[in-house]
């Protein structure tokens, strides 16, 4: 028979009369005394954050809350349309789409920025490393380019500028620019550094580790979400987006060989 050995969470406990998180009473800490966002914070971190820490985590989740009818929210309307009492259902299947090409691309960024910052030396060297491994690799450097902002993408130097005038080191944002450097020289053209990439630098700066950006990609989108459902509860825009469908997809008899 296996024994069990018992394990730990620091998270958070209660009993019959509180609820602690983080060490902190729920009630008498937290509730009408911190914003979501520093909560946010003290449940990955384990502390409550700096006010320099809060500037820069709410402008990267106000960032990626809002991005309008795109493949993302349609799901989510899809769902509404066919199961309209059930909005978490909606929610879960858009945040299902958050991934590799949408949203999530600030993952990989995050690896590289961290990584040359924990090993140091010549910028330039690593970024062009990294770089020449990519095109090598035939991958897309993470963080670069945007199907609509061009030449630049107008979130990037903002989300930046929030972290400088928050008192960011800047470390992992200087690296990244060096990074758009060489990116442009080897492509021989310029790519935006595009939200996820400002994002990736910005909750580097602030302590995240790459494996848990995805996970606040999602946080920030399920608000934008709640926005989408409810009004396709009264717009009923799914609905039209089959109609449409139904006319301009054609169907077309497969060609058979006949034996």
């Amino acid at each position: 028979m296996t024994t069990l050995k018992p394990t730990e969470t620091h998270i958070s406990t209660s009993d019959e009369h509180s609820i602690t998180v983080r060490g902190k009473d729920l009630v008498q800490d937290l509730v009408g005394r911190i914003s979501y966002t520093e909560m946010v914070y003290l449940l990955i971190q384990g502390r409550l954050p700096t006010p320099a820490e809060v500037k820069v985590l709410d402008a990267c989740l106000v960032t990626l809350a809002e991005h309008g009818l795109t493949l993302n929210t349609l799901v989510a309307r899809f769902v509404t349309s066919a199961v309209p009492e059930q909005t978490q259902v909606a929610m879960g299947a858009s945040l299902m789409t958050v991934g590799d090409t949408f949203v999530g691309t600030m993952e990989g960024c995050a690896v590289i920025l961290q990584e040359g910052v924990r090993k140091g030396g010549d910028p330039q060297t690593y970024c062009a490393e990294v770089v020449a491994r990519h095109r090598s690799e035939k991958l897309p450097v993470p963080g670069f380019g945007h199907r609509f902002h061009k030449p630049d993408d107008p979130r990037s130097p903002r989300l930046m500028q929030v972290a400088r005038e928050a008192g960011c080191k800047g470390e992992f944002i200087d690296l990244l620019n060096v990074l758009a450097a060489e990116v442009d020289r080897a492509c021989g053209r310029h790519l935006t550094i595009n939200a996820t990439g400002a994002i990736a630098a910005l909750l580097s700066e602030i302590g995240f580790e790459p494996d848990v950006m995805r996970g606040l990609a999602v946080v920030s989108r399920s608000g934008g979400l709640v926005a989408h459902i409810s009004e396709e509860r009264k717009s009923h825009s799914a609905r039209l987006i089959e109609h449409l469908a139904k006319e301009h997809v054609i169907y077309s008899d497969p060609k058979v060989d006949d034996q």
